[in-house]
């Protein structure tokens, strides 16, 4: 066949990029064409997104894509969970859309299950519990008595709104919407009743669209004459679309590694029962009519925001600076929870990295890279824990962890994954969001007969690393340290 190219729009927290995909037939090869920074701006005590900064990025990866590649088939938007935009009468874009890592949120989980039990709202929407999901967002400016709900007319998550943009269409693409905590998994639509239960308006919520799903084309006037069709628009279901596993629910699990580390199984249904409650698993949506059974870890936000407090000193470290300044340190030395409220947004990431250490009776890490070695060391351990859950819910051992996405050019990282948890890691594709996005975009189009056919697809093109376990042996014995810390830090 001719070369078909499609272009993926992957807006993540800390950066976006325009790819365009190239498939022959038989392999897939991806061009960044553009590239922007992204992240969150405070206004008056408020983290915002800057919502018209990235509209205008991608107006301009647009018009990189086309200079690139002609005729682009189609384009698809990914990204991040939870965020939103509201619309008012005649489409009016209500303000710049909330960072969920706003303190709006503190403590709001707490007054929510003062109004609906914690089991019951797990009961109905299968989901995890973090203060900045979509519901308590919500909830927390309904307390906050602003005046946006009352005038709000339409919800549109974040992928959502960059596609009414693109094309004047309103709708919710399925997976995004699944990150909602507004969604039942069983039924796959709104559990409108529980959110007006919450006394938030119901009304806001539109139609479920599934991945595949057609908008149209492009309005004019924006550097690209191009139909918009949806991805799995959260990045993690993109991300997953792309995992090079052979075969259906065997005996493997993914780790989609970013700003977020995102680890599970693939499930042909929803599981919302105790164990998945007690396990603090969620129930996402996938493609392809799949379910996503997986948990949040927190990914190499911790390196990120140790970067950003360096380097706002005067330094200029790379990330590869930061590798071989890890490398070098001491090993298996001091834990944290990565997962712990205080490094949701810390002014000083390695000050609230020393400081656990010290609070739970570790030695506290003194040298950066005895804090980068803490913090990769501590995500590791914290996916041994995963893995054991996904075995108990699965059924069955898992023998491979499939990890894709940018966090994988962190070697340390993988090698520690490999070491922690036992287990056998692939390493690979790199650009794995941006692959799902785009061979979602090809079986729409019938050009990949299906996600199955896609990940023959993804082996076939790019390249995969592999890391064995070494020294499990200094690993067991870190891992009881290790819990002896998380269970110190309740």
């Amino acid at each position: 066949m001719a070369h078909k190219a499609y272009l993926a729009v992957d807006l993540g927290a800390s950066s976006g990029r325009h790819v365009v995909g190239r498939y022959d037939g038989k392999r897939l090869t991806l061009d960044e064409v553009y590239r922007f920074e992204n992240g969150p701006v405070e206004m008056a005590g408020t983290l915002f997104w800057d919502l018209p900064a990235q509209w205008a990025h991608l107006q301009q990866g647009f018009r990189a894509a086309a200079a690139a590649v002609a005729p682009i088939m189609s384009v698809g938007v990914d990204t991040w969970g939870v965020d939103f935009g509201l619309l008012g009468r005649g489409d009016t874009l209500l303000g710049n859309p909330c960072h969920y890592r706003d303190a709006r949120t503190n403590g709001i989980m707490e007054r929510a299950f003062g109004m609906i039990p914690r089991r019951e709202i797990f009961r109905r929407t299968g989901l995890q519990f973090m203060q900045f999901n979509t519901l308590f967002q919500l909830l927390a400016m309904k307390l906050a008595g602003s005046p946006l709900l009352d005038v709000a007319e339409s919800l549109l998550m974040m992928p959502d709104l960059f596609h009414w943009l693109m094309t004047g269409v309103k709708c919710n693409e399925f997976t995004d919407a699944s990150t909602s905590q507004m969604l039942d998994p069983v039924r796959g639509d709104w559990a409108a009743d529980m959110v007006e239960a919450f006394h938030l308006p119901s009304r806001i919520l539109g139609p479920i669209e599934p991945p595949g799903t057609n908008l149209g084309p492009l309005r004019p006037g924006l550097g690209l004459s191009a139909n918009v069709v949806l991805p799995g628009s959260h990045d993690t279901a993109s991300a997953v679309a792309a995992v090079p596993a052979a075969g259906f629910g065997g005996d493997w699990c993914y780790m989609s590694v970013g700003t977020w580390a995102l680890m599970g199984i693939e499930s042909r249904e929803p599981v919302v029962n105790d164990k998945v409650l007690q396990c603090g698993f969620t129930n996402e949506g996938g493609v392809c009519g799949t379910t996503r059974l997986l948990k949040n870890i927190c990914g190499l936000w911790l390196v990120q925001e140790c970067r950003r407090a360096w380097n706002r000193t005067g330094r200029d470290w790379s990330w590869e600076d930061l590798n071989r300044l890890s490398a070098a340190a001491t090993p298996l030395r001091s834990f944290i929870d990565p997962d712990a409220g205080a490094f949701l947004a810390p002014d000083d990431m390695p000050g609230a990295i020393r400081r656990f250490c010290a609070e739970t009776g570790q030695p506290a890490p003194e040298s950066e890279g005895a804090v980068l070695r803490c913090a990769l060391e501590s995500v590791a351990m914290k996916s041994r824990c995963v893995v054991a859950m996904c075995e108990e819910l699965a059924g069955r051992r898992i023998e491979t962890i499939h990890m894709v996405g940018g966090g994988i050019q962190n070697r340390q990282l993988c090698q520690a994954v490999a070491d922690a948890c036992g287990r056998r890691v692939l390493a690979g594709p790199v650009e794995a969001t941006a692959t799902g996005n785009i061979l979602v975009q090809a079986v729409a189009a019938g050009d990949i007969g299906s996600i199955a056919e896609g990940r023959d697809v993804v082996r076939a093109s790019f390249d995969v690393k592999e890391y064995e376990p070494r020294e499990t042996a200094a690993w067991e014995e870190a891992h009881e340290r290790f819990s002896s810390v998380l269970n110190r830090a309740v």
